[in-house]
């Protein structure tokens, strides 16, 4: 018998159009609970509160140090 090793597929990037309606600080927001199984140690209302300690420029840098390795955030 003779068994073939599968390659795992590359792992896609997560694209957020910030122009658009995911852009609104609610839907980062709630991208960030759904993602929350990434978060190694770090607990989704310390990011949360994290993301809303500041403005919207606050937000994205959050969202991006916690994320930015699965999702791509564009303007």
């Amino acid at each position: 018998m003779i068994v073939e090793k599968k390659l795992r597929p590359e792992p896609t990037m997560i694209e957020i159009d910030l122009t658009g309606p995911q852009g609104n600080a609610y839907h980062l927001i709630n991208y960030a609970k759904d993602y929350r199984r990434l978060l190694d140690g770090v607990s989704f209302m310390q990011v949360q509160d994290e993301m809303m300690a500041g403005d919207y420029e606050n937000l994205l840098e959050v969202f991006e140090k916690y994320f930015g390795n699965v999702v791509t955030l564009y303007r």
